[in-house]
């Protein structure tokens, strides 16, 4: 005859395994949307050419395809409308330097950048005196048109909130043909291991010093390491065309992908206040 003592030790065990069989498949499921989040800020950079794998940030073949796409379980939903309007008449510019572009900005001043895309313009208050490198860059390859007419690439809508742009392959492979030094990452607005919503921040490989041209804006707080350049903030108005781009969703359904939004940069200019 079992006691009741017997009977009590008896649920505990099961209650033990039921909290361990649950714990198991949390951890599961945490690794897989790491995997994600992993994958997607990874870019190969033309000229200095590095690729990564996919769901991990480390050097890999060519075979590693830079935009990490993820293949969904089912096949992709209908796209949703396209808010955005047709882009401009022009073409991408076929650009590339063997090295960083020598450091000409004013250190001391405040610029701004400007994307006029299809779907809105998006203002963003750049960091010079925190992340000169990466101004200083941008300065540059705006003066050069390089990111006229690109399209942006991927969308972010699990784990993750973000927009990525600044390949002019439009397929995440792409770059000035240099990279540039990692800066302010132990900014104070990188708290908890969050990239707040509105900052702009540079996209890499997953190893140091390793940006290009990429750069990602961020709608929503995203839980990211702080491995990549925070170098600006982004506008209350810009943040309205950026929720408006994430509204209409990405075309995987799996929440990443390329964005259903046509998001074209018409054009980028980058000014001292």
């Amino acid at each position: 005859m079992v006691t009741q003592e017997q009977r009590r030790r008896q649920l505990a065990r099961e209650k033990f395994l039921r909290q361990q069989q649950r714990r198991t498949a949390a951890r599961r499921k945490t690794h897989a949307r790491n995997a994600i989040i992993a994958s997607v800020l990874g870019v190969i950079v033309v000229g200095s050419i590095v690729s990564y794998a996919t769901g991990v940030f480390k050097d890999d073949d060519s075979k590693a395809n830079a935009s990490a796409e993820v293949t969904p379980s089912a096949s992709a939903p209908s796209a949703a409308p396209d808010p955005c309007e047709k882009a401009a008449a022009g073409k991408v510019k076929t650009l590339t330097w063997k090295k960083e572009p020598a450091v000409t900005i004013d250190k001391s001043a405040d610029y701004t950048m400007k994307l006029a895309t299809t779907c809105g313009e998006i203002d963003i208050a750049l960091n010079t005196a925190k992340a000169p490198h990466t101004v200083n860059s941008f300065n540059f390859l705006a003066g050069e048109g390089f990111f006229d007419h690109t399209k942006c690439h991927r969308l972010t809508t699990n784990g993750i909130y973000v927009l990525q742009c600044g390949d002019p392959t439009g397929a995440g492979s792409g770059g000035p043909g240099y990279t540039i030094p990692d800066e302010n990452l132990k900014d104070k607005s990188l708290t908890g291991g969050i990239y707040p919503a509105g900052t702009i921040a540079m996209a890499n490989t997953g190893q140091a010093h390793t940006g290009g041209s990429q750069f990602f804006l961020v709608y929503q707080d995203s839980q990211l390491p702080a491995s990549y350049t925070p170098f600006g903030t982004i506008s209350k108005s810009g943040m309205a065309v950026l929720k408006k781009i994430a509204a209409a969703g990405e075309s995987t359904g799996a929440g990443d992908g390329a964005p259903n939004a046509t998001v074209v940069i018409n054009k980028m200019t980058v000014a001292k206040s």
